[in-house]
């Protein structure tokens, strides 16, 4: 097995890596309330599943490593529920920039950021794109949703629920399928108050209501469809799309440096 985390190697084999063009992802997710059956972990676990195996497989044909999964992200919109933790939006965009100066400071020229929660997304990209102005790097960000839309499509995801929705029936049969023990199956509604406008916003646009970004009562379908069958279907979509994604992103970076 590749030791494909970066806290598993030494300064000095980091440095050596670095210098030979190896990428390195950010994973970044959050912990934040996901309705009365999930945990608050749920982003970071989803994201930690996605990221490992994605640069695991992706690394058998690009030179790839990863940081541990940010585990706080911007998520000022749960914490009236409670149960969260959350950065402000500036706060945030400066820790993804003093993270990514650490690694730039390392020698790394290539620095991917793979998101797993929805506040982030925006930041990111901005951050990514800061990076790329400020330091003479390659830099990329995606939500893994965004990458693997089409996968997902194919395998009827939204069958369960909106896709990736937050703690609906994705969400929840994607938890199931990696940890069980942690779902209050009993607290799963099989109804929910939906909100019309959550689903009909485009790819590249916003809209929300104030105390309603994520839905009714914070969540934004039920789960009651939701299985662990389902989500081990959807992560192995997933996990090969966003492999997938690391590997042409790769092969992109490296055809443009020969080209310079």
């Amino acid at each position: 097995m590749k030791r494909v985390f970066l806290q598993d190697h030494t300064r000095e084999e980091i440095t050596e890596m670095a210098a030979e063009g190896f990428a390195i992802v950010i994973p970044l997710a959050a912990t934040e309330q996901h309705g009365p059956h999930l945990p608050v972990g749920t982003d970071s676990l989803i994201c930690r599943q996605i990221a490992f195996g994605a640069v695991e497989k992706a690394s058998e044909k690009a030179a790839l490593l990863m940081t541990q999964v940010l585990q706080v992200g911007c998520s000022n919109h749960h914490l009236a529920f409670g149960g969260t933790i959350s950065l402000s939006s500036e706060t945030y965009m400066r820790v993804l920039r003093e993270i990514g100066e650490s690694l730039v400071t390392s020698g790394f020229r290539k620095i991917l950021f793979l998101n797993a929660h929805g506040g982030n997304a925006p930041l990111m990209h901005q951050t990514a794109n800061d990076l790329a102005v400020q330091h003479p790097i390659w830099t990329a960000s995606a939500s893994y949703w965004s990458i693997a839309r089409e996968a997902l499509h194919a395998v009827n995801a939204n069958e369960v629920g909106m896709v990736p929705g937050h703690a609906g029936g994705f969400e929840t049969s994607v938890v199931m399928a990696i940890m069980p023990e942690l779902v209050w199956v009993d607290r799963i509604r099989s109804t929910h108050e939906s909100r019309s406008w959550i689903p009909s916003s485009v790819p590249e646009t916003f809209i929300g209501r104030h105390m309603e970004l994520t839905g009714f009562d914070g969540f934004t379908d039920a789960a009651g469809l939701a299985t662990p069958e389902k989500g081990k279907l959807y992560l192995n979509a997933i996990i090969e799309s966003v492999s997938e994604w690391l590997v042409r992103t790769m092969n992109a970076m490296e055809m443009g440096e020969r080209t310079l």
